[in-house]
Formats: structure tokens, C-alpha cells, sequence
């Protein structure tokens, strides 16, 4: 799969049934989760339960993509990068992050366990989970300023930000997403793109509330979020689905594409009573390519 992945699903690293279940669940990533789902006592099992699955499934054909939420650096990252590292993960999800600065010292661990275990320098991948404190939301843009070669995306999170900052909610009066932790998000959106990497939107916590996640779909992507976090295998497909081109969309990238074609050298064109210029071309090649990446069906 060429395509960055839409469905980015946490799994439990020390559940062997949810471990199995998250295979079968359609997702495009797997999140093999060390951090928050596993109590302090089970973590060391959790790692070897991790590097188990990561070796079981090295050589499958159509599988996920296999990422490892690592604790964060300070609090149990080395020990769990260092366990998993031989299993070669596709990337790490790197929680509690401050800044770029934090994913460079990472990169250098990885560079000797790379060369430790035989893998190609620079293979493993990283996601920074990149709003998780004041210091990290507000040092954002370093990341456009500081380049780190293994980072893959940046996500966001409503769920710590506010025991960070000692808020009693994320939430404001009528029961939305507070200021704070909406700007959180469109720094991180902003972050991400300026940085040429993947922007993946937060998850949706209510499982059960369908029509609510493919709202928030829906949103993301006309936003520019071009994945997002599920916490449940019953999430995967409205995510995989709502970040997909639409039919209508396609045909109308097709029909954008062609007009521009028809008129080589010419910037702007006309098409249904409107003008529409290269920006306007650039997008329908991207909803064109995003369509092509996924084949038939959406898979």
C-alpha cells in the first residue's frame, strides 16, 4: 500500500484476543499499543506479547501496517523501543512529546538499534503524538523549522492537553470542543503539512456513535487530515470510508483534469459557469491520486 494509511487503529499489546481481532478489523495501520491501555504491572509482558505479533506477522502479505506506541521517552520509551526494535515495526508512536528535539534523541537511539539488529539505517518510522503539553502545542511549527527524516505524521489528542494544563474539562458550556484544544488541533493540521508529513486527526470516543465519527470524518478531511485514530475495530470502516474520495468528487477531478488537458499552457479554464485555475487542477490530481491509491472498493 503506497498510500499514506486513513484507519490507524490502538490495539492493546497485552490482549492476545484484541491483538487478533485487530488484524481482521480492515485497518490500514495497527497501533500496537504499550502506553495507556496497559497497566504498570503487565508492561513488560506487553513487550514480549508485542515483539511476538511484529515477528509472527514480518512476512504477511496485505497486512496492516504494524506501529508500536512506545511509553513516553522519559517514562519507559528506551526500554520498550530497545524490546521491539528486532521485531522491525513499520514505525513507533511517540507519545508526550515536547518538540522535534525529542524525536531527533529518539532517531538517535533507533540509529544504534538499527545497526544492532541488522536493519536499513533509517527504517523504522516515527508519529509524534504532538499536543500533549503547553510546551509541545506551543513549539509546533519547529517542526517545519527542524527537520526529523523518520517522521511520518503527527497526530493530535483532547485527552491530556487538559490534565496538563489542570482543566476540569476539554469541553466548553454546550458541550463542544473548548477553544484551546480546537486551536491544539489546527496548529497540529497546520504543523504537519508545513513539515511534509501526514496530519491524522484525533479519535472519536463514543464507538457505538457511527453517524458521529462519520461527521467527524467528514470534517477532518475537508479540513486536510488525511487519517485518523480509531479505538475500536467498529470504527475502521466509516474511517476508511470517510477518507476516501467520493464518487461525485472523482468524476468531478476527472472532469477538471480533463478540461485542463483539453487547454495545454492555458492557466485558468472554464467549467460550469465558474474559473478555475492550477490550484483547482492540483486538488483534482490529489483526489485522483487518493482515489487510485485505495483500488476498487475502498480497500
Amino acid at each position: 500500500m503506497s498510500a499514506p494509511p486513513r484507519s490507524w487503529l490502538f490495539v492493546p499489546g497485552d490482549s492476545e484476543r484484541k491483538l487478533a481481532k485487530g488484524g481482521d478489523s480492515g485497518a490500514d495501520a495497527l497501533i500496537l499499543d504499550l502506553e495507556d491501555s496497559v497497566a504498570a504491572t503487565r508492561k513488560p509482558l506487553a513487550r514480549e506479547m508485542v515483539a511476538a505479533y511484529l515477528q509472527a506477522h514480518a512476512g504477511a502479505e496485505r497486512r496492516p501496517r504494524l506501529w508500536v506506541r512506545i511509553n513516553p521517552l522519559e517514562d519507559g520509551g528506551l526500554p520498550d523501543t530497545a524490546a521491539v526494535v528486532r521485531a522491525a515495526p513499520d514505525g513507533l508512536v511517540v507519545p508526550k512529546v515536547n518538540g522535534p528535539t525529542d524525536l531527533l534523541r529518539l532517531s538517535h537511539w533507533l540509529d544504534a538499534l538499527e545497526a544492532r539488529d541488522g536493519l536499513p539505517a533509517g527504517r523504522i518510522r516515527l508519529l509524534a503524538v504532538a499536543t500533549e503539553t503547553a510546551t509541545a502545542v506551543l513549539g509546533l511549527g519547529d517542526y517545519a523549522r527542524q527537520p526529523v527524516p523518520r517522521l511520518a505524521g503527527l497526530t493530535w489528542g483532547a485527552e491530556d492537553l487538559p490534565a496538563a494544563l489542570g482543566a476540569s474539562t476539554n469541553q466548553d458550556a454546550a458541550g463542544a470542543l473548548a477553544l484551546t484544544y480546537r486551536m491544539a488541533r489546527s496548529a497540529c493540521l497546520l504543523a504537519a503539512v508545513a513539515a511534509g508529513t501526514q496530519p491524522i486527526d484525533t479519535l472519536e470516543p463514543d464507538f457505538r456513535d457511527e453517524a458521529a465519527l462519520r461527521v467527524a470524518c467528514a470534517a477532518a478531511r475537508r479540513e486536510g487530515f488525511t487519517g485518523k485514530i480509531a479505538i475500536h475495530p467498529a470504527q475502521v470502516a466509516a474511517i476508511n470510508e470517510g477518507f476516501r474520495p467520493t464518487a461525485e468528487e472523482v468524476a468531478f477531478a476527472r472532469r477538471v483534469c480533463a478540461a485542463f488537458a483539453a487547454n495545454p499552457g492555458i492557466g485558468t479554464v472554464g467549467m460550469d459557469g465558474r474559473m478555475l485555475d492550477m490550484p483547482h487542477l492540483r486538488q483534482a490530481q490529489r483526489v485522483l491520486a487518493a482515489d487510485a491509491a485505495f483500488g476498487p472498493g475502498g480497500t
